[in-house]
């Protein structure tokens, strides 16, 4: 007999075909608005999701091939049953035997207690927390089988919440190890596991790679997916462990190559837009301002400059036959930049932002330059006034903290070209904002902002059909193996020398205790005329975080230092405060500032020469790098104390210890990447998603060698494989290497 639906009877079909058509007749008579009505109520509402599918959408859990690939963290071995009397102490174990005894205690709290016997021993089940499906399955005389880790108690050995099934005598043992997966409190391992299976055997995991192409020695895709969830009994080894199993191998390779195959096509992509053709004219503003600047450059500052006008006068691909024209025509296009400049902690980067920005001009076309925080954004806007201000060019200043007829003012310079040069924060890419001709996007710090506030500012010139030229800057130095992955659609420009006169900065590390030594210390400096930086981690008191905080350390500090003038900067300052405290400080009226963190980038002082850091432990490797950069920019000597309290971390011991053995900011990234890893050292570039879950770039050099070798063979005479490849592994998440 069959579940399946069958036709009615011709009368009973032509008794209901009636009576449609008499429903249909009444609906038209009573008018189109009701019948839209009748149509809209009777439309069935989509059903409800589960907590479970809800808690599975929270983890990007959508698709058959992310189930796939969410892979287990570890497994338990249930493929074997371990007499009782050899289960050891203090590891996960199964056995199996017969209930003698199950009954509820009231003691400090109900606990239900059962006892079960093998062959060779018994054993005492404690459940704090229980319900009566468990009593039910662990009556008196049922057989189970039970996973935990015994331990020996008062009332002798015990496993306390252990996990347990009912059997009959001849209940086979799972054939593979079972796996534990990273889950949610509303999504539970029964759950998922089944889920996973299904998603398994529905999942398209066929290879799409040509033959040939995956490393000698790996499993099918299917294959090792199959072995990574469900491994046989007894493969639970270090192979599994340190993922150099074939099985694991597969799937880093397939992830690297994806990740290369998706820089690789962004950036052939860009390729084919037009940008602006912008070149320096001899004796135009850029002459002009290498002659006005009261320091010569650097030659990595040179290096680069040169890196950059090449980048911004190279034709497209389609006028790519000869050589450039010398005159600017206003039909040249060029290929646009996407580069990314970095420099360590004072090494110019930004002269040559304003040398860039000046090429863009004397071509006729605007630039923005786009800074995380306003401080940072005043800083670029206070030195590149000095330099080109001069020279005639106009500058526009937008932030969110200029509103009103200042701000209508700047935004109108902006849209008419007045404005030459535009530098703000993200008040920049603001709906607002339209700008005449924009040919060049500066962004500093480019870590610290998101795919989409990147991708706004290169629209801007949308309207126009062209692209403007990207120059990304970093003072945290990429590191070469993140340069091959996460930049790998990048050019670099590195500035890798400091200007003539920095003296290496000293750090010091103290325990919290020896608080009186540095204050004593920087009465000392500010007596000789030096300026101090005292940072704090908070603002003002936290319940949670037993932490010195700005507001209280500038009260004390006040106290100590009774003749000098000490100054509080933190980020809930009102705009008009904090530029009042920094033209202080940088005015020399200021001995001593007390801040936040929101003097990280972008300050220069040359005659601060000490910085004391509060709570160093607290602070990531990258941003104490940061900070002490905001010392030692002058030819004095110059010091930066961390005091931190204990007990540190394995963690914190790291990053305290790589500040005092080194100032070199490559080194510090190297070990920053070390230790958190490339998801977090990436932060914003990916929104916060790592996108490498399985490769390690460190131990998987080799892999990503290959990926990097395959990707331009497979772009170019496989490009249906290329496409599904970065499909099956990234989905939408390829458009943020786009950024």
């Amino acid at each position: 007999m069959s579940d399946s639906p069958v036709d009615p009877p011709p009368a009973a079909a032509a008794k209901a075909g009636a009576k449609a058509s008499a429903k249909a007749s009444a609906q038209a008579s009573a008018g189109a608005g009701a019948g839209v009505k009748a149509s809209v109520k009777s439309a069935p509402k989509p059903a409800a999701k589960s907590a479970p599918q809800r808690a599975m959408e929270k983890l990007g859990l959508r698709r058959d091939i992310d189930l796939a690939l969410h892979l287990p963290l570890r497994f338990d071995d249930e493929t074997q049953v371990t007499p009782i009397a050899d289960a050891p102490d203090g590891e996960p174990v199964q056995v199996e035997g017969t209930v003698r005894e199950s009954h509820i205690e009231l003691r400090s709290r109900r606990q239900l207690l059962v006892r079960i016997e093998d062959d060779s021993d018994s054993l005492l089940l404690r459940f704090l927390n229980f319900y009566p499906s468990h009593q039910k399955t662990l009556a008196v005389g049922a057989r189970v089988r039970v996973r935990g880790e015994p331990r020996s108690g008062f009332f002798g050995r015990e496993m306390v919440h252990p996990q347990f099934k009912a059997v009959a005598t001849d209940t086979p043992l799972a054939a593979s190890l079972t796996p534990v997966y990273p889950t949610s409190a509303q999504l539970p391992q029964a759950y998922l596991r089944k889920a996973v299976a299904a998603a398994l055997q529905r999942a398209p995991l066929d290879e799409v790679l040509p033959p040939g192409t995956v490393p000698a020695g790996l499993p099918p895709l299917r294959q090792a997916l199959d072995q990574l969830h469900h491994p046989p009994a007894g493969a639970a080894g270090a192979a599994l462990q340190d993922h150099s199993h074939p099985a694991w191998q597969r799937l880093k390779f397939e992830e690297l190559l994806a990740q290369q195959l998706s820089q690789l096509a962004s950036q052939r992509e860009r390729a084919r837009l037009q940008a602006p053709l912008l070149r320096q004219r001899p004796g135009g503003l850029v002459d002009r301002l290498l002659a006005a600047l009261p320091f010569q450059l650097t030659a990595a500052q040179q290096r680069v400059c040169s890196e950059i006008k090449a980048d911004l006068c190279r034709p497209h691909q389609a006028d790519n036959d000869g050589p450039p024209p010398l005159a600017q025509g206003p039909g040249e296009r060029a290929t646009p930049m996407h580069r990314l400049l970095q420099g360590d902690v004072g090494s110019g980067k930004t002269v040559v932002a304003a040398i860039a920005a000046a090429v863009a001009i004397d071509s006729g076309w605007q630039c923005a330059l786009m800074a995380p925080t306003e401080l940072l954004a005043e800083q670029h806007f206070r030195k590149l006034v000095q330099w080109l201000e001069p020279l005639g060019v106009g500058i526009a200043w937008l932030t969110g903290s200029r509103k009103g007829r200042a701000r209508a003012q700047m935004v109108e310079q902006v849209a008419s070209g007045e404005a030459m040069l535009v530098v703000g924060t993200q008040a920049v890419i603001q709906d607002s904002v339209h700008f005449a001709r924009l040919g060049l996007a500066i962004i500093d710090e480019q870590h610290r902002f998101g795919v989409a506030q990147r991708l706004a500012l290169r629209r801007k010139l949308a309207q126009q059909s062209l692209e403007p030229h990207l120059l990304m800057m970093s003072a945290t130095p990429i590191p070469r193996t993140l340069a091959m992955t996460y930049f790998a659609d990048l050019d670099v420009s590195t500035i890798d020398e400091l200007p003539p006169g920095r003296t290496p900065v000293l750090t010091k590390v103290f325990a919290d205790d020896r608080r009186g030594q540095v204050v004593q210390r920087i009465i000392e400096a500010v007596a000789l005329g030096r300026q101090v930086y005292w940072v704090c981690p908070l603002i003002e008191e936290s319940e949670t975080l037993d932490l010195q905080n700005a507001t209280e350390a500038h009260a004390q500090l006040s106290a100590a230092l009774p003749g000098a003038t000490v100054g509080l900067l933190h980020g809930r300052l009102p705009p008009a405060e904090k530029a009042a405290v920094m033209a202080q400080f940088v005015g020399g009226q200021m001995q001593l500032l007390v801040a936040t963190t929101v003097i990280e980038v972008g300050v220069d002082v040359p005659n601060a020469s000490l910085m004391v850091i509060e709570h160093a432990e607290r602070f990531g490797l990258s941003q104490l790098h940061q900070l002490r950069g905001r010392v030692g920019r002058g030819a004095v000597a110059s010091v930066c104390v961390l005091l931190y309290q204990g007990p540190l971390s394995a963690t914190g011991k790291d990053r305290l210890r790589a500040m005092a053995e080194t100032n070199d900011g490559f080194e510090i990234a190297r070990r920053d990447l070390e230790i958190r890893g490339p998801g977090e050292f990436m932060g914003a570039r990916q929104s916060g998603d790592a996108l490498l879950r399985f490769a390690d770039l460190a131990e998987d050099a080799p892999l990503l060698q290959q990926a990097r070798q395959l990707a331009p063979l497979l772009l170019t005479h496989h490009t249906v494989a290329a496409r599904a490849h970065v499909l099956r592994w990234l989905d939408t998440r390829a458009d943020f290497l786009k950024a």
